[in-house]
C-alpha cells in the first residue's frame, strides 16, 4: 500500500493519538516470531562448490560464543595469519577478535585463490577482505624493502581495486581501510575513493575504491591515449567486488563485463610474455582492442540512482556487438598463468538460474573458494520480528505505534542512543512518513535518492551520532554500516526478497540483537506467508529472489502452475 496519498490527507483526523489506544486487536494483528537456531558457519546444502570446511567443523563441534557472531576464543588475528602490526591496528579500532565469517574467509584471501564470500548482513565481510589484502600489501612492501636495489627499480607496486555500486559505500570502505593505523598514527595502507565529484588522486594509493563508471571514465576519457591505462591495469593485483550481486546484474553488468575483460586480458598478456621470455609489454598492444573493440561505450561522469535508491554510475551504452564480449567474459577461464586475485562479496547471492549472480559466478570462477554464512538468506535468531497487518484506516496508527515502541525500547547505554530506521518503497512515501512523524512531534531525518549527496551524508552522520529516526528508501538498505540500529520498521513491505533481507539486516549486526516491525496489507499477505514459512522451517527464502518480479508476481506464477494439478486431482 502506497503511503504517498497520506501526505495530502487531512492529517489532523488521521493522526489523532487516542485512536492508537482504542484500536482493536481485530484491526491490529500483532504477531511475534523469533525462533532460535544454532549458528553454523557454512551452509553446505546450498553450496556445491569448494567451501571452508575446517572453519565449519570448528563452528559445529565447539561452543562458539554466546552470540553466534565471534569466532571461538582460541581464534585470534594472529592464528589466521595476520601480523602483529596489523593485529595491533585492529585492536586500536576495537576489533579485538575476528567474527566467524572473517575467520573463515581471511585464510583463503591470504592465498592466491579467487574467493566468493556470501554471508548475511552485519557479519563482518568488509574487514573480511580488507584485513587479508592489507596484510598482503604490507608483506609485499616488506619483502621489496629487504630486496636489492635492482628489484626496487623495476618493481610495480601492487594495488587493491575495490568496486562498489555507489558513492556512499565507496567512502565507507575508504574510511574503514584508513582507520587501520600504525604506531605513527598514519594508515597502514592509504585508501582513496574515485567516485562522484572526486577525481583521480594525485598520489597513487595502495587501495583504490571506485564505482565502475568512475574508473571507466578515467581509463578512457581522462586517459584517451592509453598513456597510463596499461600500467595501471598491470599494477592492479587484487580486485574486490563489494555488493557483487548488484554489480553482476542489471545496470552495472555491462560496465563490470568490460572491466573484467580488460583485467583478464592483462593477465593473459603477462602470462604469454613470461612464457616467451620477452619483456612484458605495457603499451602498444592492440590485441585487447581487437577482442573488445566492439565494446564501444559512452560512460557518463554523473552518478545517478534508480527508483530503488541504488546509485548507478551512468549507463554504459554498448553497441549490439558487445554481446560477443559478454560471451567471452562469461566463458570458463582458459589455461594461463594467473597474476590477479578476484574476491566477490555479497549479503544476498541467489543461485537459482544461470542469469543470477551466483549462477554467473559458478560459470566464471568454477574453482573459486566459497565461504558462506550460516544465516545467508535465512532468519537471524537475534532478531525479534513483529508482523502487523494493516488497512488504509489503521496504517498510520500502526506506524506511529511501531515508531514509539522502538523509541521506548531499552537500549544498552554502551551502545549509544536509540536508532530506528523506517523504510518505504518510494521517495513520495518517505516524504509522507516524514511529514506524519513531524506533525506529532517525532523528529526524523530523510535519506533517499532525491536528496543531494551532501544532504544524505549530513543526515546519515547525524543519525549515527545522535540516533533518533531515519526515514529512508532502499537507498539506505544496502551496505551502509550504521552501528547499533535497534529497530527497523517496514512502513511499506519490501517489493522483493533481496530488499527485504537487506532492510532487516540493518539491525542485529555484529552480534547485537534487534527488532523488525513489518506492516503489511492484504495485498502482501501471500508473500508475508512465504517469508514466515521459510523462517519457521529454517529454510532460505531464495526461491523468492527476483530483481525483475515482485514477491507477489512470483507467488502468482507458482499458483498458476499448481492450478492444473489441482483440477486433475
Amino acid at each position: 500500500m502506497a503511503l504517498s496519498h497520506l501526505r495530502h490527507a487531512p492529517l489532523a483526523l488521521r493522526l489523532a493519538l487516542p485512536s492508537i489506544a482504542c484500536s482493536s486487536p481485530a484491526t491490529r494483528r500483532l504477531l511475534l516470531f523469533a525462533p532460535a537456531r544454532p549458528w553454523r558457519l557454512l551452509s553446505t546444502a546450498s553450496k556445491p562448490r569448494s567451501l571452508a570446511t575446517s572453519a565449519a567443523a570448528e563452528a559445529d563441534n565447539t561452543s562458539v560464543g554466546t552470540d553466534g557472531f565471534f569466532a571461538e576464543d582460541s581464534t585470534s588475528w594472529k592464528s589466521l595469519g595476520i601480523s602483529d602490526r596489523l593485529a595491533s591496528a585492529l585492536h586500536g579500532t576495537g576489533l579485538e577478535r575476528p567474527s566467524l565469517v572473517q575467520a573463515a574467509c581471511i585464510p583463503h584471501v591470504l592465498t592466491a585463490n579467487d574467493v566468493i564470500v556470501a554471508a548475511e548482513t552485519g557479519s563482518g565481510k568488509t574487514h573480511g577482505y580488507l584485513v587479508p589484502l592489507i596484510e598482503k600489501l604490507c608483506t609485499k612492501s616488506s619483502s621489496t624493502e629487504d630486496g636489492d636495489s635492482e628489484n626496487i627499480a623495476v618493481r610495480t607496486d601492487n594495488i587493491v581495486l575495490v568496486f562498489c555500486p555507489n558513492v556512499m559505500l565507496c567512502e565507507q570502505v575508504v574510511s574503514m581501510a584508513n582507520s587501520l593505523l600504525d604506531v605513527s598514527g598514519e594508515p597502514l595502507k592509504r585508501a582513496v575513493a574515485v567516485c562522484g565529484p572526486k577525481g583521480w588522486p594525485a598520489v597513487r594509493p595502495d587501495i583504490l575504491v571506485a564505482t565502475p563508471a568512475a574508473l571507466l571514465n578515467y581509463l578512457f576519457d581522462y586517459d584517451p591515449e592509453r598513456r597510463r591505462r596499461e600500467k595501471f591495469l598491470r599494477s592492479v593485483k587484487y580486485i574486490v567486488f563489494d555488493e557483487a550481486d548488484m554489480l553482476l546484474c542489471g545496470s552495472f553488468e555491462n560496465q563490470i563485463i568490460r572491466l573484467i575483460h580488460m583485467l583478464r586480458f592483462d593477465e593473459k598478456l603477462l602470462s604469454r610474455a613470461e612464457d616467451s621470455g620477452k619483456e612484458v609489454p605495457l603499451e602498444g598492444s592492440d590485441e585487447y582492442h581487437e577482442d573488445s573493440g566492439s565494446e564501444s561505450a559512452e560512460v557518463s561522469d554523473i552518478d545517478d540512482e534508480n527508483e530503488d535508491g541504488h546509485i548507478q554510475d551512468g549507463a554504459v551504452k554498448a553497441k549490439n556487438a558487445h554481446v560477443g564480449a559478454r560471451r567471452d567474459w562469461r566463458r570458463v577461464r582458459k589455461v594461463y598463468r594467473r597474476s590477479k586475485q578476484y574476491v566477490f562479496v555479497a549479503a544476498t547471492l541467489p543461485q537459482s538460474g544461470k542469469k543470477t549472480a551466483g549462477g554467473v559466478l559458478k560459470r566464471m570462477f568454477p574453482s573459486a573458494v566459497w565461504v558462506s554464512g550460516a544465516y545467508l538468506h535465512r532468519h537471524n535468531p537475534r532478531l525479534e520480528r513483529r508482523w502487523i497487518e494493516v488497512t488504509t484506516d489503521t496504517q498510520v496508527d500502526a506506524l506511529l505505534d511501531a515508531v514509539k515502541y522502538g523509541l521506548k525500547s531499552e537500549v544498552d547505554p554502551e551502545l549509544g542512543p536509540n536508532r530506528t530506521m523506517v523504510f518505504t518503497n518510494t521517495v513520495d512515501a518517505a516524504n509522507s512518513v516524514s511529514d506524519i512523524l513531524r506533525r506529532v512531534g517525532i523528529p526524523c531525518v530523510l535519506y533517499h535518492r532525491e536528496s543531494s549527496l551532501e544532504e544524505r551524508t549530513a543526515n546519515l552522520q547525524s543519525f549515527r551520532e545522535n540516533g533518533g529516526v531515519l526515514v529512508c528508501t532502499d537507498a539506505a538498505a544496502r551496505g551502509l554500516d550504521v552501528p547499533n540500529v535497534s529497530h527497523v520498521i517496514q512502513a511499506e513491505f519490501a517489493a522483493c526478497a533481496v530488499d527485504f533481507l537487506h532492510r532487516v539486516g540493518r539491525t542485529a549486526r555484529a552480534g547485537q540483537s534487534g527488532i523488525v516491525t513489518s506492516l503489511y496489507t492484504d495485498a502482501n499477505r501471500d508473500l508475508v506467508r512465504a517469508v514466515r514459512q521459510a523462517e519457521e522451517l529454517a529454510q532460505p527464502v531464495e526461491r523468492a529472489f527476483s530483481r525483475k518480479r515482485s514477491f507477489r508476481n512470483k507467488l502468482k506464477k507458482q499458483a498458476r502452475l499448481r492450478e492444473p494439478a489441482t483440477l486433475l486431482s
